[in-house]
């Protein structure tokens, strides 16, 4: 019995922080990876010729292509894909752009 308890606390401790990270939704994935340029609230930064991610027309499902294979011809960093960003990342994120009016 107490090596069944060991295992379970084993596999909470293990657990838990996957939950956490697969659980992180688009708005904070877009805080972390994307409002430095795009600004908080994908407003867009003008002045450093950033532009506005909000009231796209861009599709999620065309956000999420762009964010995980880039598009030839755009500046860096939108020319590669997004680093650390797995296919259900890329997708919570689109949906939170998509989502910004």
């Amino acid at each position: 019995m107490k090596n069944v308890c060991i295992v379970m606390v084993l596999v909470m401790l293990v657990a838990a922080p996957l939950s956490l990270w697969a659980a992180e939704d688009g708005a904070a994935l877009f805080k972390s990876k994307c409002a430095a340029c795009h600004g908080d609230e994908g407003q867009g930064k003008p002045a450093v010729k950033m532009p506005a991610v909000k009231g796209t027309k861009m599709t999620a499902d065309k956000i999420v292509e762009y964010l995980t294979k880039g598009e030839a011809g755009k500046k860096f960093p939108h020319n590669n894909p997004v680093t650390g960003l797995n296919e259900d990342q890329a997708k919570a994120l689109a949906d939170h752009v998509v989502s910004l009016k």
